[in-house]
């Protein structure tokens, strides 16, 4: 089922979202003065405008005043109430601001997020909803859950579902049946016929309901009438609704036959049950069990007329009336959630991390933040946002500081008039940040607009952030950049950088005018003037929201994402931002050398996004090339670029190709020509085009001639000195390695190129572990790694968490058989899972799985044809393993 759309307008001239609803009448008095459809109708899309907002970062409604009052008025207690079921508070200042500007009326609304009120401790839903259509039966009523109760009760079927799935296989549950011989409502759901005014032996309780049918549209009547009961009785448990029985008399009044089909009745019962939502968090699927009967109501031995009953059995999961009533704003349209949408979002949580608690910190919960945000995680050792913010964009008391201080002095230098025009516009201003940037866009994963000399961000005390683009001359396309801009900044700084805060952006479009210097050319950008209350107050509040900031533009998709199933994000570390934020107009060309476990693989991606923004081109104009299949097919899976492996890149002409990324370029050779030299006179095609060149000289596995230029001819160097992917014991065990190949240098590897081993830092505070084991035969690696394996599988890990390395791929099918006989063996007599578990656990080459990373892994007989790369094929094997190492 996809999102309905609504009819509300998003307005798309603001750097927020702007929802237009239209004329609505405004004023308590003017309000109990309206027919009772129109102030339905009204209430409905102003709800609708506040619940998408809400659940999608906040924004702005804009209603125009219907009626004609001069002075000033209140919405009306109807339409603050619908605020109040949404936020479920009386507290609408948490949320809500109100302002009228003529014959406008704007309501500023912050984005939900689920930290209680203060009066209330209680655990609040990841978003807003005014109706969640779950019932249930309370005594003798039928209750519509809110949403904190409808989250509890799904929150208890998730983790009874969850319970049942860790019951052993061969344990079978037994349900005891109600006894329905003495149950009088299943007595009387048994007969066929009943008694035009007899009395029922029962009243209405938990598990029975009494109706009278309606005296005319019988059929719809009941069409609207049941879908409530049915869910109600479904998630509670056993019921019974009687149509045609008065609920205080208890009464069987039936309905005329001359005014009602049987057949056309029970056809629209079952059909309207069929219709209601159902969502499983089980893996049965099963349908909703229920039974229609059509019963004969006889009048003195006459067929008088009928009644209707409707058993329902208790359903494994959720049964919804309807789906909920919960919107949102998606491609710029207000949309309707559909029921499953509407749970997922309802139950989103962080993931269970207990088994990698112990590697990773939490960067952003989602028990505290927006709707729309993921989880942040940082590996343990390296800096806190916290720390990250200090470091990138610090506040400085009484101070107004330009940041990068590098950058700032290249814009000044180049363009003549750009110093004064800016230190003018920061007049105003004596305590905050500028934030500066070639391309804000670009930073933002954005297009890049051509005559923009820069973007800048201004966050200071007692005014929101401003947003500044500075144009080389007047632009008709100026605005709409710069508002567009601010506009995903504000977005992604809620609903990815997680901040909780009252948020606007401001714009202000600015212009060098070559026959002045300098110039203003337009004033804000915005034309709706906010509360004072989306004011940075402190300088507290302004490193809130730069630590939303340093998310927004360090994180990138961790590997964990795959792992859990679920949508988790890294921060880059200070170290990879610099070489990633570096300007590459002016760096073409640059060899990154990185030891291993610093990140090249993911600042090779992330620049390969950038070229796409800076240079509006397409995916199949960027090429990456690496060694191996193995790490092609993962980085082409991105959908980022063409990807290919430097033989078939020697072996294809790649006409469309502008731009070249090589990865692991350690590792490759000139068997099949001079690889670079062809990159070299592609990348001069255009004058724009980028080649960048990753390697690490310490993970060099053959004897031959790379084809990498002489070290004193990579004029433009970088270095990621910061290790950060493997648990400590494993990183101990690197940096023995590596001061050996320093002792044993291969010929091929230049001296000075292992010096960055000086300047290396290592990530500590992640425990794993790492063995050497000998082992006298061929069997009883066999065995010991297959005895491993099944450990693993039991606990938790995956297959895709696993992977044993050989020295070459004639070994892998060698032991490969040795690893499966053993395992074959082991779990004849144990859950077959396991073993179809084991079975696909990845064998492989070292050179092969180059580049890439597991949990655990298994190096077996590592050994090199050449002894003089032995300790570097020995780094390749180990630097691969995260948390678990066994050689």
């Amino acid at each position: 089922m996809e999102m309905q759309k609504s009819s509300l307008v998003v307005e798309l001239s603001y750097p927020d979202l702007v929802i237009s609803v239209g004329e609505i009448t405004l004023g308590e008095a003017n309000r109990k003065k309206l027919q009772k459809t129109q102030r339905e109708k009204e209430r409905e899309k102003f709800t609708q405008a506040a619940c998408a907002l809400l659940n999608s970062g906040g924004g702005v409604i804009r209603m125009e005043m219907a009626n004609n009052d001069e002075h000033h008025v209140e919405m009306g207690l109807d339409l603050e109430e619908c605020l109040r079921t949404l936020i479920m508070s009386k507290d609408l200042q948490a949320f809500f601001d109100t302002k009228q500007q003529g014959r406008c009326y704007y309501v500023f609304v912050k984005s939900w997020n689920s930290d209680p009120f203060p009066e209330d401790r209680s655990i609040k839903p990841r978003i807003c909803s005014l109706s969640s259509s779950l019932y249930c039966r309370s005594l003798t009523s039928v209750v519509c859950m809110d949403s904190s109760e409808a989250f509890n009760f799904l929150k208890t079927k998730k983790r009874n579902t969850e319970t049942l799935k860790e019951e052993p296989s061969c344990k079978v549950r037994r349900v005891t049946p109600r006894y329905h011989n003495s149950n009088p409502a299943y007595l009387i759901f048994e007969r066929d016929q009943l008694e035009y005014g007899e009395i029922l032996p029962f009243p209405e309780s938990q598990h029975v309901e009494f109706k009278q049918f309606s005296t005319k549209h019988i059929v719809e009547y009941v069409k609207s009438t049941i879908p409530e009961y049915i869910s109600a009785f479904a998630n509670t448990e056993e019921g019974y609704l009687f149509i045609g029985v008065d609920d205080k008399t208890k009464k069987v009044l039936g309905c005329p036959k001359e005014n009602v089909d049987c057949n056309a009745l029970k056809m629209k019962i079952e059909a309207t049950i069929a219709k209601l939502p159902r969502v499983h968090f089980c893996q049965s699927q099963s349908q909703l069990t229920y039974t229609v009967k059509i019963l004969n109501v006889l009048a003195n031995g006459e067929l008088y007329g009928y009644a209707c009953v409707i058993r329902v059995q208790p359903f494994c999961c959720a049964v919804f009336s309807e789906a909920p009533k919960s919107w949102m704003v998606k491609d710029k349209n207000v949309c309707s959630l559909t029921t499953e949408e509407w749970v997922d979002m309802m139950m989103d949580a962080d993931p269970d991390l207990l088994c990698l608690s112990k590697e990773f910190e939490s960067q952003l919960s989602l028990s505290s933040s927006p709707p729309l945000s993921r989880p942040v995680y940082s590996k343990k050792g390296l800096e806190h946002k916290k720390t990250l913010q200090r470091l990138l964009f610090p506040v400085t008391p009484g101070d107004l500081q330009y940041t990068p201080k590098s950058l700032w002095e290249e814009l000044s230098s180049e363009h003549e008039g750009l110093e004064e025009l800016i230190n003018k516009q920061m007049q105003p201003f004596s305590h905050g940040i500028l934030i500066l940037s070639r391309s804000w866009a670009v930073d933002l994963n954005l297009q890049e607009k051509q005559g923009v000399i820069c973007d800048a961000l201004l966050v200071t005390e007692n005014s929101p952030p401003i947003f500044y683009t500075i144009l080389r001359k007047q632009d008709a396309d100026g605005k709409s950049y710069c508002t567009g801009t601010a506009f995903t900044l504000k977005q992604k700084l809620v609903n990815m950088g997680g901040y909780t805060g009252k948020l606007c952006v401001m714009t202000k479009v600015l212009h060098l005018s070559p026959e002045s210097n300098a110039e203003s050319s337009e004033g804000s950008g915005s034309l709706i003037n906010y509360p004072k209350s989306y004011n940075l107050a402190n300088a507290q509040q302004m490193e809130d929201l730069l630590q939303s900031l340093v998310i927004v533009l360090l994180s990138f998709r961790s590997f964990l994402s795959d792992q859990l199933g679920c949508e988790i994000l890294n921060l880059l570390t200070v170290q990879q931002y610099e070489i990633f934020s570096k300007n590459i107009r002016k760096n073409r060309e640059l060899f990154v050398q990185g030891l291993p476990g610093s990140g090249k693989t993911i600042i090779a991606m992330k620049i390969m996004e950038k070229i796409k923004n800076v240079f509006g081109c397409e995916e199949n104009e960027i090429l990456y090339v690496c060694e191996n299949q193995l790490l092609r097919n993962s980085i082409g899976n991105k959908g980022i670029c063409c990807a290919v492996t430097r033989k078939t890149f020697m072996s294809n002409d790649f006409e469309k190709i502008q731009h070249i990324i090589i990865d692991e370029a350690q590792n490759f050779r000139n068997e099949n020509g001079d690889w670079y030299k062809k990159a070299k006179i592609i990348t001069q095609r255009g004058e724009d085009s980028i080649l960048w060149v990753f390697l690490d000289y310490f993970q060099t596995s053959h004897m031959d001639d790379s084809g990498l230029p002489r070290l004193s001819d990579q004029n433009s160097r970088e270095e990621l000195t910061r290790v950060v992917r493997n648990a400590d014991p494993i990183a101990k065990y690197l940096q023995r390695i590596m001061q050996k190949i320093r002792v044993k240098l291969p010929r091929n590897i230049p001296q000075r190129s292992l010096e960055i081993l000086r300047e290396a830092e290592w990530c500590q505070g992640v425990p794993g572990f790492c063995t050497i084991k000998k082992c006298s035969n061929l069997q009883d690696i066999g065995t010991y790694v297959a005895e491993k394996c099944q450990w693993f599988l039991r606990n938790g890990y995956s297959p895709d968490d696993i992977v044993v390395l050989c020295s070459t791929m004639e070994e892998v099918e060698k032991y490969k058989d040795y690893f499966s006989k053993p395992m074959r063996k082991r779990t004849m007599s144990q859950n077959n899972v396991t073993s179809i578990l084991a079975n696909n656990i990845m064998f492989e080459s070292i050179r092969r799985f180059s580049g890439l990373e597991r949990n655990i892994v298994f190096g077996i007989n590592p050994s090199a044809a050449e002894s003089a790369i032995f300790y570097n094929l020995l780094l390749c094997l180990a630097s691969r393993a995260r948390k678990h190492l066994y050689i």
